[in-house]
C-alpha cells in the first residue's frame, strides 16, 4: 500500500529533538527505528521528511552504504563506465528499482574472477547490469548465457560500450526454457556459476535445472532472498515472499551444496555445488 500517510511523520519534528537534550538521542533511534520497520513492510523504502530507507546500498542515503559504495566502487575504479551508464538509464524506465545493488555486481564480478569462470548463466536480465558486470570479469573466450522474456536494445548498446558484447548469449524466452535448452546443447555439468534474479514463485526450478548444469564447485547465486526483510515477517503470506523463504530453507538444507546466506545488497544466497 501508501505509505502516504506517514507524511505525518513530519510531526516529529515538533517535538524538537534539539531541545531535549539527553533525550535527543534515544528519540532519534526510536523515529529511525520507525522508519526502518515501516519501509521494511513496504517493500518499496520509504520516503519521510526527505529521507530514504532501503536495502539496496545505492538508494539508501545512509552514511554506511555511502562509504561502502566509496570503498568498494569509487576508490579503486571498480565499476566501469558503462555500468556507471547502465545505472543512470535505468533510473529512466519502468521498475528501475529492480536494478541490482551495484556492490552486489561487484560481488558477482568478484565470485566470477576467484573461481575463474569461463562460462555463467543471468537468470533475469532487466537492464543488463549484472550480466555486464561478469561479462567484464570473465577471459576474452568466456561467456554470459543471459536469459530474459523481454529484448532490450539498451542492453547491446551498453554491453557494445563495455567492450563485452561478443561475450554474452542473450535469449529471450521464459527462463525455464532456456535452462533446458541449454542442458540440451550439452552444457551440463560445465557451467562455472549461475546468478539467478527473475520471478521468484521461478527459483526453485531455475534452482534445479542450475544444478544440472553447474560443474562441481560451480556456484549458484540468488538474489533478494531477504526480500527487504519481508523473508522474515510471518505476517507476509504472498506468494513471493513464500517462495523465497521456502528457498532459503530448502537451500539451507540442501546437502547437494554448500551455502551461506548473506547480507549483501538485498540479501544473497550463495551456494556451491559439491
Amino acid at each position: 500500500g501508501s505509505f502516504g500517510s506517514f507524511g505525518s511523520f513530519g510531526s516529529f519534528g515538533s517535538f524538537g529533538f534539539g531541545r531535549l537534550g539527553p533525550f535527543r538521542s534515544a528519540a532519534s533511534c526510536a523515529y529511525s527505528s520507525l522508519r526502518r520497520r515501516a519501509a521494511l513492510t513496504s517493500g518499496l523504502g520509504l520516503v519521510a521528511n526527505g529521507i530514504f530507507w532501503s536495502s539496496k546500498t545505492h538508494e539508501s542515503g545512509n552514511a554506511l552504504d555511502d562509504y561502502m559504495i566509496k570503498v568498494s566502487l569509487e576508490n579503486g575504479g571498480n565499476e566501469s563506465s558503462a555500468l556507471k551508464a547502465i545505472r543512470e538509464y535505468t533510473k529512466t524506465v519502468p521498475r528501475s528499482r529492480m536494478l541490482l545493488d551495484p556492490v552486489e555486481g561487484q560481488f558477482l564480478a568478484l565470485l566470477a574472477r576467484i573461481i575463474q569462470a569461463k562460462k555463467t548463466v543471468d537468470v533475469g536480465v532487466y537492464t543488463g547490469y549484472s550480466a555486464c558486470a561478469v561479462a567484464e570479469a570473465l577471459p576474452g573466450n568466456g561467456t554470459v548465457f543471459a536469459f530474459d522474456i523481454e529484448k532490450r536494445d539498451s542492453c547491446i548498446k551498453h554491453w557494445g560500450m563495455a567492450g563485452v558484447a561478443h561475450k554474452i548469449d542473450y535469449r529471450i524466452a521464459p527462463a525455464k526454457e532456456s535452462l533446458e535448452s541449454l542442458i540440451k546443447e550439452g552444457h551440463a555439468g560445465s557451467i562455472d556459476m549461475v546468478f539467478i534474479d527473475a520471478d521468484k514463485v521461478g527459483y526453485d526450478a531455475y534452482y534445479e535445472l542450475g544444478l544440472k548444469l553447474l560443474r562441481p564447485g560451480g556456484l549458484v547465486v540468488f538474489d533478494n532472498m531477504l526480500w527487504d526483510g519481508k523473508v522474515a515477517d510471518p505476517k507476509d503470506q504472498r506468494s513471493s515472499t513464500n517462495a523465497l523463504r521456502a528457498m532459503n530453507e530448502k537451500v539451507g538444507k540442501d546437502q547437494r551444496v554448500h551455502c551461506s546466506l548473506l547480507k549483501v545488497g538485498d540479501g544473497v544466497m550463495l551456494a556451491m555445488k559439491k
